[in-house]
């Protein structure tokens, strides 16, 4: 897989939180603006009061396949932080109604525009860009974003991050491609790096199955430490490695507003999936990517 291109020059972007005046207009999708978000689950307020659990607890990225089985994994819900800075965060959130494919559509669909970004998680996205070949409108829903990048600008607490993530194949985060059928699942995985400068900093992994209402996500990410390094043959020296210094080690602040985010946007995601990817898919060619 190519190595992330660097995103290209706006200098006169300012990021700005919500819907300014005018930007919905003549977009169908602008009745799926509400910037009203429900309080987190109950779930991930007890895990968040537990505070930091122990490493061994956690789900080590070699073993990120597992989630392609059956039943649940020790630590569902919250975080752990690791000698060497690293961080390790877990999600669980219901999705009543939702299918596997439509969060394979979704990780397509909402990243070439910032207004669809912004749908997501009304408090804290503020700016997206697609970085990629065009999408085959014919291809299976999985196969339009991944090889892509997505550029985008969100907080996360109060920090705003500038991030690049490389979507690529499950299989290489050693899922089994036969565990994947549209219909019964799919894991969106991703290289997380820095938009601005050639550093990745991570992993992430959003896992969808089928359950008996709907679908459940599992998210994992793998963060900081030893998960820090250069792409592209850069070298860590100068800007690069005070930018890496930033992103070894983040903390318990960041590791817990990291919960928060990755559970605020992944309920208020589910509130209005259904509804717009039935509206999109009884018209898929109404609009180009």
């Amino acid at each position: 897989m190519a190595d992330v291109a660097e995103p290209r020059a706006d200098p006169g972007r300012r990021p700005h939180l919500g819907m300014q005046a005018g930007e919905l207009d003549g977009k169908w999708y602008a009745k799926y603006w509400n910037p009203v978000m429900a309080p987190l689950p109950e779930h991930v307020r007890e895990a968040l009061a537990l505070g930091p659990q122990a490493p061994p607890r956690c789900l080590e990225f070699d073993a990120a396949g597992t989630l392609s089985d059956a039943g649940y994994h020790d630590l569902e819900n919250g975080y752990s932080l690791f000698e060497d800075g690293a961080m390790h965060i877990a999600t669980l959130t219901r999705m009543p109604g939702v299918s596997p494919a439509m969060l394979d559509w979704w990780f397509w669909w909402h990243a070439t525009e910032t207004q669809r970004y912004k749908l997501w998680y009304p408090r804290a996205h503020v700016y997206a860009e697609w970085s990629g070949d065009p999408a085959d409108r014919r291809a299976p829903y999985r196969e339009r974003y991944i090889g892509g990048t997505s550029f985008v600008d969100e907080y996360v607490g109060s920090a705003l991050g500038e991030l690049a993530i490389r979507f690529v194949r499950p299989s290489r985060f050693g899922f089994s491609e036969d565990s994947l059928g549209p219909d019964e699942a799919t894991a969106v995985c991703g290289v997380v790096g820095l938009s601005r400068v050639p550093l990745d900093w991570g992993h992430l992994i959003h896992h969808v199955r089928r359950v008996r209402d709907g679908a459940e996500m599992r998210s994992r990410f793998w963060m900081g430490g030893s998960y820090v390094s250069p792409r592209g043959g850069a070298s860590l020296t100068g800007e690069l490695e005070t930018a890496a210094d930033d992103v070894r080690k983040l903390g318990a602040e960041h590791a817990r507003a990291m919960v928060v985010h990755c559970s605020q946007e992944m309920n208020h995601l589910a509130a209005f999936l259904p509804e717009i990817f039935d509206e999109f898919t009884r018209d898929e060619g109404r609009e180009q990517p």
